[in-house]
């Protein structure tokens, strides 16, 4: 038989796809036996984290995981099923149950609360116990249920903490790990409603009291930290939205000790870790850019592995350890409007983080979890031959055509289960989604489907037909997988509840 060069590929090492010719059964058979192998040969890694890393794709589900694998390897010149993301090369997966405590389909701050306190909670609520109601307004009464946090447990035991996302720092994933708050939309105290006296989640970072407060800080929602008179850095014809008048991004250097505010990549840049002791980054006055569209903002920003790296720097000059928490928010944002290109490449993009971790880290002294809060009602479906793009319509193994539907109609691999791609016929049907526009907008009268056999399903634009019309898609409730690596990487395994995440770290951690 002769050698392959792809057994890696499938399940741990080559970063690209490359099958030299298509596998026999004595290939196949072999791989298989290979696979056992390394899994029995496999040990535990010893010893206790002195750091660890929680990346988060939010809305990312098993099957974004493998569409993105796909997309990613045929980027890469392969068929793309047999290649591998970053995370997928960790030896340790289990699934994680992503109910709330009082929904299904959970949304995005019961479960980062879940993952960062440990406790599961209520759908719209950060870092409180479920029994707080929410938007309850009093000070008092949220504070009597909040659930202390696992950066807050870090700071409090001299370690170092960071928190990096494309999204606003503000929203609900970045902020479950510092803020304690009845409503996840109270970003700012513009959005406070009148006679609460809880402080916003903004005012709650610069605030901050555990430890020397959160080294690293990196992401968007620049408009939150602004008063209403100061001028957006990047946009002048935009302003803050503080109307108590503090200007938050200015404190951040007035509070703490070698501290360094940015707000574009010259800044970033320009940031010596071994001088800077405390970071805030902000590079949109809302979310950053998506990946796909990161390199026209004006200002220019970071990647997510750029951030992430420069995140790591600062924070290992701590002898004691650290904490970070990164999202690849703008995944689930690409899925709520339809619009898989974004979702795929903001997936490959958070692997690339991943990836860029495992570099700067060593798996002895660092355990690395890789999850995702939620998922979302997208779909891979029909029988694509092996190869076939995974952006385009269907093609059979055999055929040369587009398989055709029971009306006669060629359809796409990937597609959602509710949403604004809806092209059903409607008298009050959309024109287009507000973040982007239906590259195929006209319904075939007798069907209620377009025609896409001349339609670019894979350009960036495009968004997936959906079955319900919905103005934006909403997430799905199925378990999403996490893959872990390092110093109680073990501990993930089998189906787990949410929650569990948080003790798996607690106890790499060693503490008690």
């Amino acid at each position: 038989m002769r050698t392959l060069t792809f057994w890696g590929v499938m399940f741990f090492a080559v970063p690209t796809a490359c099958w030299s010719a298509d596998p026999t059964a004595d290939d196949w058979y072999a791989a298989g036996a290979a696979t056992v192998a390394r899994a029995q040969a496999r040990q535990p890694v010893p010893g206790l984290a002195k750091n660890v890393i929680l990346f988060v794709g939010d809305g990312m589900g098993v099957t974004t995981v493998t569409a993105a694998r796909i997309l990613d390897g045929q980027r890469k010149g392969g068929s793309g099923e047999d290649n591998a993301l970053a995370f997928e090369r960790f030896d340790n997966v289990g699934l994680s149950k992503t109910y709330s405590a009082n929904q299904q389909t959970p949304d995005s701050a019961p479960t980062m609360t879940a993952m960062v306190t440990g406790v599961k909670t209520s759908d719209g609520v950060l870092s409180v116990a479920p029994q707080v109601a929410r938007r309850e307004a009093r000070r008092e009464a949220v504070q009597s249920g909040a659930l202390k946090t696992i950066l807050e447990h870090a700071e409090d035991r001299g370690l170092s903490t960071g928190v990096v996302t494309s999204t606003r720092v503000t929203h609900a994933t970045p902020a479950a790990c510092y803020a304690h708050i009845a409503e996840r939309d109270w970003e700012g105290d513009a959005d406070l409603p009148a006679g609460t006296d809880v402080p916003d989640i903004a005012r709650q970072l610069l605030d901050f009291a555990h430890g020397d407060g959160i080294e690293v800080v990196l992401g968007g929602g620049r408009s939150k930290f602004l008063t209403e008179s100061e001028s957006d850095p990047e946009y002048a014809d935009r302003k803050g939205t503080r109307r108590d008048g503090r200007s938050l991004w200015r404190e951040w250097e007035i509070r703490h000790k070698a501290a360094a505010v940015v707000w574009n990549r010259s800044g970033f840049e320009a940031v010596d870790p071994a001088t800077t002791e405390h970071l805030l980054g902000l590079f949109e006055p809302s979310h950053m850019k998506f990946e796909a569209d990161r390199a026209g903002d004006p200002g220019g920003e970071p990647s997510l592995s750029e951030m992430t790296a420069k995140a790591i720097a600062i924070l290992a000059r701590n002898p004691r350890g650290y904490f970070l928490m990164v999202e690849g928010g703008r995944i689930d944002h690409a899925h709520h409007a339809g619009n898989a290109y974004r979702a795929l490449t903001d997936t490959i993009a958070f692997s690339e983080a991943v990836a860029r971790a495992v570099e700067l880290t060593r798996e002895e002294d660092t355990l690395i979890i890789v999850t995702a809060d939620h998922s979302h009602v997208f779909t891979m479906a029909g029988y694509p031959k092996r190869g076939n793009p995974i952006l385009g319509k269907v093609v059979e193994p055999g055929k040369k055509e587009f398989a055709k539907d029971a009306l006669g109609l060629p359809y796409t691999t990937l597609g959602y289960a509710n949403g604004p791609g809806y092209t059903g016929p409607s008298p009050d049907q959309p024109a287009g989604s507000k973040r982007f526009e239906h590259a195929s907008r006209k319904v075939e009268p007798a069907t209620g489907r377009p025609d896409l056999s001349a339609t670019d399903t894979g350009a960036p634009d495009y968004l997936q037909e959906s079955t319900v019309p919905l103005a934006a898609e909403t997430h799905g409730g199925e378990d999403v997988a996490i893959y872990a690596r390092g110093p109680g990487a073990h501990w993930v395994h089998g189906v787990m509840e949410q929650n569990a995440i948080f003790h798996v770290m607690r106890e790499a951690f060693g503490w008690r």
